[in-house]
C-alpha cells in the first residue's frame, strides 16, 4: 500500500514541480483553499499554539496571523516538491545568504560546527547552502514512515550534496568524522518539543515554561564544535534570504543549558517579529509545565 499511494503521488509531485513560478504559485493558493477552508487542516492546534504564545494580540489579530501562517504553510512544503526540478542558478536567485564570511571563516580555521535551525520561513530551501560552506554539509532528519517518500524526501534534500542521516545516527557520525578529521557543518531543528524520555531543561519560550531541545549544545561540547544559528527571513513570495549568527565558538566554556536559551531567545525575537511564518501546526507547548 505505502508503494501504491507513492507512485500514485509521484507523477503528481513532478508536475508540480515543473510549473512555471505564477502558475505554481496559482496552485499553493488553490491548497490553501483546500487545506484551510474545507479540510481545516490542524487549525484546533494552530489557534491553541497562538493564543498560548501571542496573548498579547487580539482575536482579530491572531486570526489574520493564522490565515497568512497556513498561506505560507501551502508555499514552503510546495517549494520543497519545486527543489525537484529548480535550477541551481534560480535558487541562488530565490535564496539569498547575507553574510558567508561567517560560516567560511570556520572552514578556514578548521573548526567543525553545529548550525541550528528553526521551523521559521524556507526551513527546507536552507539546505540549498551546501555548495557555498566549505564544509561537509550534514543535516540530522527523523525518518518517515514511508520508506519510499522518505527515500524521496532525502533526494530532494540531498540535491544539493547535503548527507542525510538520521536522528539514531548523528552522534557515530560526529564521533568518525572526529576521529578522521573530517570538517563538517551539522545541521539540526531544534525548537520543537523533545520526547519526555530525553527532557534534560525546560525554559520560557514565548512566554509559556516547556522543556527544550538540548541536543545540539549537548553535542557541541562533547565533539567541541562552534554553534551559530540560522536566521530565515521572507522577503517576499519565492524570496527569502539566510543570515548566520555565531552563538559560541567554544562551548565548552558556557554553563550548561546556556546556549540553548540564547538561541531560543533570537527564535523568540524572529516569531514575534513575524509571526505567520513559524510553524504552527506542530504541538510546540503540549508538554509545558504547569
Amino acid at each position: 500500500m505505502q508503494f501504491l499511494v507513492y507512485i500514485l503521488a509521484y507523477p503528481l509531485l513532478w508536475l508540480i514541480s515543473i510549473l512555471p513560478f505564477p502558475i505554481f504559485y496559482l496552485f499553493s493558493d488553490f491548497v490553501y483553499f483546500l487545506i484551510y477552508r474545507v479540510i481545516g487542516y490542524r487549525k484546533k492546534v494552530v489557534r491553541e499554539n497562538l493564543a498560548l504564545a501571542l496573548p498579547h494580540l487580539s482575536d482579530t489579530e491572531r486570526k489574520e496571523v493564522e490565515k497568512k501562517f497556513y498561506k505560507h504553510m501551502c508555499d514552503m512544503f510546495l517549494e520543497m516538491v519545486k527543489t525537484m526540478s529548480i535550477s541551481h542558478e534560480e535558487m541562488d536567485r530565490r535564496f539569498r545568504i547575507t553574510n558567508l564570511d561567517l560560516v567560511l571563516d570556520y572552514a578556514k580555521k578548521g573548526k567543525s560546527v553545529i548550525l541550528v535551525a528553526s521551523h521559521y520561513a524556507s526551513y527546507e530551501w536552507l539546505l540549498t547552502i551546501n555548495p557555498k560552506i566549505g564544509f561537509k554539509g550534514i543535516a540530522v532528519y527523523k525518518k518517515l514512515a514511508n520508506p519510499y517518500f522518505d527515500k524521496l524526501v532525502r533526494r530532494i534534500r540531498s540535491k544539493y550534496d547535503t548527507e542525510m542521516i538520521e536522528t539514531r545516527k548523528a552522534i557515530p557520525t560526529m564521533a568518525q568524522n572526529q576521529r578522521n578529521g573530517v570538517l563538517a557543518m551539522y545541521g539540526l531543528a531544534s525548537d520543537q518539543s523533545p520526547k519526555l524520555d530525553r527532557i534534560f531543561h525546560s525554559m520560557k519560550f514565548m512566554g509559556v515554561e516547556v522543556p527544550v531541545h538540548t541536543g545540539a549544545e549537548m553535542l557541541a561540547k562533547k565533539y567541541d564544535l562552534a554553534v551559530i544559528m540560522v536566521k530565515v527571513k521572507k522577503v517576499k513570495r519565492g524570496f527569502y534570504e539566510a543570515t548566520f549568527v555565531s552563538l559560541a565558538d567554544n562551548p565548552k566554556e558556557y554553563p550548561d543549558f546556556e546556549i540553548t536559551e540564547m538561541y531560543l531567545k533570537e527564535v523568540e525575537k524572529q516569531i514575534l517579529e513575524v509571526p505567520e511564518f513559524y510553524l504552527w501546526t506542530h504541538k510546540r507547548w503540549k508538554h509545558r509545565v504547569k
